[in-house]
Order: C-alpha cells, then sequence, then structure tokens
C-alpha cells in the first residue's frame, strides 16, 4: 500500500487487468474534487457483491474525492472440452442390455456415445470456481486502489511545489505592505493635519473632543499592524499543516478564506495606491491559492 504520510490530490487515475481460468478483466478507477468521499461503482451483473468490500477497502486509503470504480469482464476464447456424461451413459447402457436380452443386437460404443447427452461440450467458464475468481477479482480491486492512492499522491506532490510558491508570493507582499505602512507616520501625520485644519474652516467653535475621535478613528483606520500580524500567522499556519502531511485540505481551505478576509480589510483601510495594490497582488495569490487547495484532499 502507498505511503499515507504524503500530500494527495483528489484526482488520479489508474487501471489494472487480470484474468483466470477463461476470463480477462480490467479495473479501471477516476477520481475527481469532492467534499467527502463518494465511492460509485459499475460492475458486471453478478459481480455486485464485490461492492462491500471494495468500499471498505476505499475507505481504509481515502478519505476525500468522489470515485468510479468499473469492472469489465471478457471471455478469453478457448476450446471447450469434451466430457462424457457417465450417468446418461449408463442409462443408456442398462436400456441397451435390456433390449438385448429381448433379443437385439449388442449396441456399439460409437452408438452410445452419438446418444444424446452423452457426449457433453463443457464451458471453461462452467467450470471456474467461483470463489477463486472473486478472490482473484478483490485482490485486484485492491490493487487498483493502491495505484489510484500513488497517482493521487503524485499529483499531490507538484500541487505541493504550488502551493508552497503561491504562500511564498503571498508572504512577500505582506511583508512589502508592512515596510511600506511602516514607513508612512510623517504621510498620516501631514493628512490628520489637513483633515483636522478642513474641520475647523467648516466649523471653527468645533469641540476639541470631537476633533479627538476624529483623530482616533483616523489612526485605527491607519493602523495596518493587527491584519499584517494575522497575514502571517495564517501563513505560518498553512506551511504547518502542508509540513504535517496529513489530508489538510479542508483546513487549508478555511485559512484561505481567513486570509482573504484579511486582504480585504487592509485594502478598505489602505492610505496610498501603493498600499492597496499590494492589497489586491495579495487578493489575486490567494485566489490562485484556494483554486489549488480545492484539489487537496
Amino acid at each position: 500500500m502507498p505511503s499515507a504520510t504524503a500530500l494527495s490530490s483528489m484526482t488520479g487515475f489508474a487501471r489494472v487487468e487480470g484474468g483466470i481460468a477463461g476470463l480477462a478483466w480490467v479495473f479501471e478507477a477516476k477520481s475527481v474534487n469532492g467534499k467527502s468521499l463518494d465511492l460509485r461503482c459499475r460492475f458486471a451483473n453478478g459481480l455486485e457483491g464485490l461492492e462491500p468490500a471494495l468500499r471498505r477497502a476505499a475507505q481504509q486509503r481515502l478519505q476525500r474525492g468522489n470515485i468510479q470504480l468499473s469492472l469489465t469482464l471478457d471471455k478469453v476464447e478457448s476450446e471447450s472440452r469434451l466430457a462424457i456424461n457417465e450417468a446418461q451413459l449408463q442409462f443408456y447402457w442398462e436400456r441397451a442390455q435390456a433390449l438385448v436380452a429381448q433379443g437385439a443386437a449388442p449396441p456399439r460404443a460409437d452408438g452410445l456415445l452419438a446418444l444424446r447427452g452423452v457426449v457433453e461440450s463443457i464451458d471453461p467458464e462452467d467450470s471456474l470456481d467461483r470463489e477463486a475468481r472473486d478472490a482473484a477479482l478483490l485482490a485486484d480491486g485492491e490493487r487498483l486502489l493502491d495505484a489510484l492512492v500513488a497517482a493521487r499522491q503524485a499529483e499531490g506532490v507538484s500541487l505541493e511545489a504550488a502551493l508552497r510558491g503561491r504562500l511564498a508570493a503571498l508572504g512577500e507582499a505582506v511583508e512589502a505592505a508592512s515596510a511600506h505602512a511602516e514607513a508612512q507616520p510623517q504621510a498620516f501625520a501631514e493628512k490628520l493635519r489637513r483633515q483636522v485644519e478642513e474641520l475647523l474652516a467648516a466649523s471653527p467653535a468645533l469641540p476639541e473632543e470631537r476633533l479627538a475621535q476624529e483623530a482616533a478613528l483616523l489612526a485605527v483606520k491607519g493602523d495596518l499592524r493587527e491584519e499584517i500580524e494575522r497575514l502571517r500567522a495564517h501563513i505560518a499556519a498553512a506551511l504547518a499543516l502542508l509540513d504535517s502531511r496529513d489530508a489538510v485540505g479542508r483546513k487549508l481551505d478555511f485559512l484561505c478564506q481567513e486570509l482573504n478576509r484579511e486582504a480585504n480589510t487592509l485594502c478598505s483601510k489602505a492610505q496610498d495606491l501603493a498600499l492597496t495594490e499590494l492589497g489586491l497582488s495579495m487578493k489575486s495569490i490567494i485566489d490562485q491559492l484556494r483554486e489549488q487547495v480545492q484539489n487537496l484532499e
């Protein structure tokens, strides 16, 4: 069984071929994104009994994804065997002996063999041990699921690299926004001074308490430290989840929502065009990140 410690995508394909005693079969598995594990089986008539065991095997290996298993069987062309029906031959022999006792000529071997039901043609499939067939099918079904897990993990390797790249780009944008915000106290003070002058010009008798309130509102709006710290914390949490090697798709999807919320707040509090552009860049990276997270188990 493939390693359970590798990050896994929810998309993958696997195929296994097998056969036994005049039968050949092909197993195929296709997996796409899903909120939970949804397994659907398309098997030939008479093979529905395999589904419960394969469903349990899938639940042991997979946690999420819409998975379709298909199984097709074909008879392998082979010459039928001939066999003598001993019971039928005995019946004819006894009847022939009764006729001989009444004066009929003794029966010839070729005549007896030519009688209906004495010589039978046996299809190889008719003599197949159904339990052996089902055991072989189940073994190949489990091999198929292992191959599907391996395919999803191989896709997960590329997906992890892409996710880490997006998180690194997001981290760079966050640090750029932090540096830009820290370099703006003078600009903020100038803006505050202009707004106070405008308020005094509009209403010379404006109470000092009102001026203090306006100044406090401007200060709160211009302070991005909380958003920056939360963005940093969410990025660190996302990297820790990738390092954990667990099925972390749902948790990363939640973190993407939180990252997007902080980026929106940063954009709304931005005091200049440069910070707004950085916030929009973050939102774009987060959208790309979330789109890739949707593929992760």
